[in-house]
């Protein structure tokens, strides 16, 4: 038996849901790349990672078969790289525990690395018309604010309610297009703020739109004070005007990607002393610093930082891998075939604007 509510939505949805590249096709795998991108990320910035990653890898096979430098090289600049990591990874499972075809069960789809219970609904839902809602923001929000619960949204108690919640009011014949239409009826009109009550179809019913709450609903209790990190870090030239780069350890945040060695202050550390005790831990050289070249501030999820970019010469031995997986010598006009976290390249696209990318002047002046 289908509810007010989603009737309502779903006749919603189908007369006013974006033109968006991941609801031209029922293709399993295009919906899971399209899952797993959108999650943490707003659609605007997934658009055009989706379309060149589907460019890049137009099949499960082809994702399987390529590196994991290709994978993070085409996530670069999309965030939480461990998605990327996961999929690659989920890829080949695919690929060689299951012939090749995604999972339409639950129990199997959620061995895939990265595959967790709002994946697993989602993807089952719109690929294979399997009745699982899913709980994003956008639900939480949409059925907090329907239901009238002024409980605290962070609590698992709260998320478990909305979940049961969800289950009872998704559409039978069409879950898919309900799933979607609770997260567009949330992205378009259910929004955190100054929503559009007057253009929501199920506002008639909706208990926050009749007190007038829906400015304190949903709740969530205050987040404690974002900390902030000064890293630093050494840009290092060879004589063959080549900066040294190192790549992060997969199993440590950023995994897999491209980095200049560095790393956190720490207490009472001048940024100078952190570059020369950081770069002796990691590479196993003793190093002299020149000069700053750049400041750069970044944000996190969880944290904010300020990465401090040193010219720096090195006075005694040679560069080993004790704190990543290897290390390179690579010019500024090789660098763009690596994969590198958004404030280091952000710091690279600035390196390559200097004239006729001669580093060796900085530390040799």
């Amino acid at each position: 038996m289908i509810s007010f509510f989603s009737e309502k939505l779903t006749e919603w949805y189908a007369a006013n849901k974006r033109d968006l590249p991941w609801r031209k096709s029922d293709n399993a795998y295009k919906i899971w790349v399209s899952e797993i991108m959108l999650q943490q990320t707003r659609v605007d910035t997934v658009i055009p990672y989706y379309e060149r990653f589907l460019e890049a890898f137009p099949t499960v096979y082809h994702l399987a078969a390529a590196s994991q430098q290709e994978v993070l090289k085409c996530w670069e600049g999309l965030g939480y790289y461990s998605r990327g990591r996961n999929l690659h990874h989920a890829a080949k499972m695919v690929v060689n525990d299951f012939g090749g075809k995604i999972p339409s069960s639950y129990e199997d789809i959620t061995t895939l690395k990265g595959i967790g219970p709002y994946s697993a609904a989602a993807i089952l839902s719109i690929a294979f018309n399997k009745r699982f809602a899913v709980v994003d923001g956008n639900v939480i929000r949409v059925m907090t604010r329907y239901h009238g619960i002024s409980e605290d949204i962070r609590k698992n108690s709260t998320k478990k309610w909305v979940q049961e919640l969800a289950d009872e009011l998704i559409d039978d014949k069409h879950p898919g297009d309900y799933n979607q239409a609770v997260m567009e009826l949330g992205a378009l009109i259910c929004t955190p703020r100054n929503p559009l009550c007057e253009k929501c179809p199920v506002s008639q019913n909706c208990i926050s739109f009749m007190k007038m709450e829906t400015d304190i609903i949903p709740y969530k209790s205050p987040s404690g004070k974002i900390p902030h990190k000064e890293i630093a870090v050494g840009l290092i030239v060879n004589e063959k005007n080549e900066l040294l780069i190192a790549l992060r350890p997969n199993d440590s945040m950023l995994g897999g990607l491209w980095e200049f060695p560095g790393g956190k202050r720490e207490k009472n550390e001048t940024l100078r002393e952190t570059v020369i005790r950081e770069l002796k831990e990691e590479l196993g050289v003793d190093i002299e610093v020149y000069s700053k070249y750049q400041d750069l501030k970044h944000t996190y999820s969880h944290f904010k930082i300020t990465l401090h970019a040193f010219w720096c010469r090195i006075r005694n031995g040679k560069p080993k891998a004790r704190a990543s997986q290897e290390i390179i010598w690579v010019s500024l006009d090789n660098v763009d075939q690596y994969p590198f976290p958004k404030a280091n390249r952000t710091l690279l696209n600035n390196l390559k604007k200097l004239e006729d990318h001669n580093l060796k002047r900085f530390i040799e002046r």
